[in-house]
């Protein structure tokens, strides 16, 4: 069901609202009004350190979850369509699936140090589940007879991943990444806290808690809402070109 703009729009003026009323009611410098995060906001991207932090920031998002769609959605459909693989490997899938994968952030900055790769495997990891348990779902339950009709009429087996496989898992690859968006920029938050001086969650860490300067870590906290929303929409932008048929009346 699509969200009409003007409903959008007056679901921000809303929340800004709110924000400026909760400002004047608390009176306090750690809630500043939505101005002066604003002022703050430009100021740092007019400067270039808040873009930097972002770029960085985007960049661990789109790694993780490219590399978790180009793993998880083959496994997805090779585990879906062989009883032997789901006998094989459900086990383990359904030990791990439930595990917040939060708990992870130690081990894996042990492993990948404190660079970019710990944030982006720790993303990789939040996202492979979720697209590889939903595109196995979806995949095994495709009619039988739907694919033997396929191979009826000659086609091989890259014929029916493009025609069948690929397209039957789409809306479930993009369900995946909808749902995981929010749970993964929280994750790289809490990772950018880490031995790190890139990223938004350093950036947010570093302005309220050491410089305290909360203008500019609401601004942050602005700019990481802003990442996640751009993320939730394109998904949303790719959902309606690439599986059309959805939206058809």
């Amino acid at each position: 069901m699509s969200i009409r703009r003007r409903d959008l729009l007056l679901a921000f003026l809303f929340l800004l609202a709110a924000w400026q009323v909760a400002a004047w009611l608390v009176n306090r410098p750690i809630l500043p009004a939505p101005g002066t995060v604003l002022a703050a906001f430009w100021r740092d991207l007019s400067r270039g350190a808040l873009a930097e932090h972002f770029l960085v920031s985007l960049w661990r998002v789109v790694a993780g979850m490219l590399l978790a769609i180009l793993t998880a959605a083959p496994a997805g459909l090779a585990l879906g369509q062989s009883k032997r693989l789901h006998r094989l490997f459900s086990p383990i899938i359904y030990i791990l699936y439930p595990i917040p994968k939060v708990v992870f952030v130690p081990i894996i900055l042990l492993f990948f140090g404190i660079g970019d790769a710990s944030k982006i495997v720790l993303i990789f990891v939040i996202l492979f589940f979720q697209i590889l348990v939903l595109v196995r779902d979806q995949a095994a339950s495709l009619r039988p007879e739907l694919i033997q009709s396929v191979r009826s009429l000659g086609a091989g087996r890259r014929a029916l991943f493009r025609y069948v496989y690929l397209p039957a898992s789409l809306p479930a690859i993009l369900t995946a990444l909808r749902q995981s968006v929010g749970t993964a920029i929280a994750v790289l938050y809490i990772a950018e806290l880490f031995a790190t001086t890139r990223g938004l969650g350093y950036y947010i860490y570093y302005q309220g808690s050491t410089l305290f300067d909360y203008p500019a870590m609401y601004a942050g906290v602005l700019a990481m809402s802003l990442l996640g929303l751009g993320m939730y929409f394109s998904v949303d932008w790719l959902e309606r070109r690439l599986c059309r048929w959805q939206f058809t009346a």
